[in-house]
């Protein structure tokens, strides 16, 4: 895939999380989500945590070296501003001119910035799923954000649920769409 695919994907998935936690209504960060240890407010703060550590990764450091510093609450009084911000500077970070040939250090080991682009991209995507389905949003995903999506997590999409971050895949119904399946692969009842 190219690095301009890969940006506009990566782009496109903020952007549907965005439109998502805009649309939370007051009262509901405490709402239940389907990640069952997550609330709204949580689910929110792991997506924005997680696009945070992207500018200094991209800039060399390694996950030890920034500890624990973007553990705990990042939304503070205003998540969707948090968001906002945490989102585009992620954003601009994988975009910088030869960002995605880098690589960066993450919890597992040496990994391509572009490999790591394209899983910050798939967890945004399936979490704006689950952020809709929270909130009674609009759950369709695009086709290209759900192709995207399975082409990423498909060579290890059975090994997810052992890490225990993710439930165990369900079967999908019958004649399922690739949304559908794409759920049903990470632990999710569409």
């Amino acid at each position: 895939m190219s690095s301009d695919t890969l940006l506009k994907r990566h782009g496109e998935a903020l952007g549907l999380f965005t439109d998502r936690v805009h649309a939370v209504g007051p009262g509901r960060w405490g709402d239940p989500t389907p990640c069952t240890e997550w609330t709204v407010r949580d689910l929110v703060n792991h997506l924005t945590a997680e696009q945070l550590w992207v500018p200094p990764l991209l800039d060399g450091a390694a996950i030890e070296d920034l500890g624990d510093s973007l553990d705990g609450d990042v939304l503070g009084d205003d998540p969707a501003a948090a968001w906002d911000a945490a989102a585009t500077a992620a954003r601009e970070a994988f975009a910088a001119p030869g960002a995605l040939k880098r690589t960066v250090r993450l919890s597992y080991g040496p990994t391509s910035a572009d490999a790591y682009a394209a899983q910050m991209t798939s967890d945004a995507v399936v979490h704006a799923w689950d952020l809709a389905r929270a909130i009674g949003a609009d759950e369709h995903l695009p086709r290209a954000l759900v192709d995207f999506t399975r082409r990423e997590v498909e060579p290890y999409a059975g090994s997810l649920s052992g890490t225990g971050l993710f439930a165990a895949a369900v079967e999908p119904p019958a004649g399922a769409d690739a949304q559908t399946r794409l759920l049903a692969q990470l632990g999710r009842k569409a």
